[in-house]
Parts: C-alpha cells; structure tokens; sequence
C-alpha cells in the first residue's frame, strides 16, 4: 500500500471515528493534516481525565472518572471524608451530602469489580470490589486504577476522597 493509499485510508477511518463521536473532531483534524505538535496538545486534553485519590486508612486509590454531568457533580462535592460500609459482601457504600445531578444518565449498569458508581434511588456512592449484575438507577461514575482489592475488607473503612489537580 503506497503512502498516498494509507493516508486516504487514515482519513476515511478517521472520519468515521468523528462520525461516531469516538475521536473529538480536533485531534482528527490534527492527526489528518499531519501536525503532530496539534494533535498531542489535543489528545493531552482528552489524557487530562478528571482522576480522584481514595484514601483509605491503610492504602491509597487512585481512579478515573467518566465525562458525564453525574460525575462532575460529585467532582463538585470533593473533598470528602466518608465512611464505606460494607453491602451485600461485593461493595463498600456511604451515603453522600447531597443527590447528585442524574438528568441524561442511562436508566441503570452493570458494574464490574472497581467501578465506581452513584445509586440514584437512595443517593449514595457505591464502589464495587466484587462483579454485580445490571441494576436500574446505578450511574458509573468512574474506576479505580489498577486493583481494587483494598476494599474487600469486613467492616468499615474511613476513606478521603480528592480530586488530583
């Protein structure tokens, strides 16, 4: 395949990544006119994801977030001092100051182990340390960096939740 034939290719396949909404249309547009410098600075924004520190009293977490107005609301709330309790032998949960925003969320997910995630019937965060089924009215939040297993303690755990600048 000559260099003409993989740039077309490039550009086809990058035009259906925008289409799709899976590439912002900046760094496609950047990565199409071969401008590297642009389109690290773009794809920076995109690294730039909000991340939390989890405090625990003998470990600390760090996770991700999503981009979703769920999310950035309780981005709002930090930092928080909450105490996780053990529910149902798969999540640590703490009810939170206030309901967090849920308009334009999915009806419900299916958390895998490390999701962090918002139960909007009850208002409280959940974070699962054990795979669960799908339950209506669990919005994913975000999810834990690398391995979960802190959480999986009997009883309660203090914990500070922060955002990392």
């Amino acid at each position: 395949m000559t260099a003409v034939m993989k740039r077309r290719l490039l550009s086809v396949l990058l035009l259906i990544a925008v289409l799709a909404g899976a590439i912002p249309l900046g760094l496609a547009a950047a990565q199409v006119a071969g401008d590297s410098a642009s389109a690290a600075s773009t794809s920076g924004k995109k690294a730039s994801a909000m991340k939390i520190r989890i405090k625990l009293e003998n470990q600390t977490l760090t996770a991700t977030l999503a981009d979703n107005a769920t999310s950035r609301d309780f981005v709002s709330l930090l930092p928080l001092t909450l105490t996780l309790k053990d529910y149902a032998s798969t999540e640590k949960i703490s009810y939170l100051p206030r309901k967090l925003a849920s308009k334009g969320a999915p009806p419900g997910c299916d958390p895998d182990v490390g999701d962090i995630t918002y139960y909007a019937p009850w208002g409280n965060l959940a974070i699962f340390y054990k795979d669960f089924g799908y339950s209506d009215g669990l919005i994913k939040l975000g999810e834990v960096d690398g391995n979960a297993g802190a959480l999986d303690t009997p009883g309660d755990l203090k914990a500070t939740i922060e955002l990392i600048p």
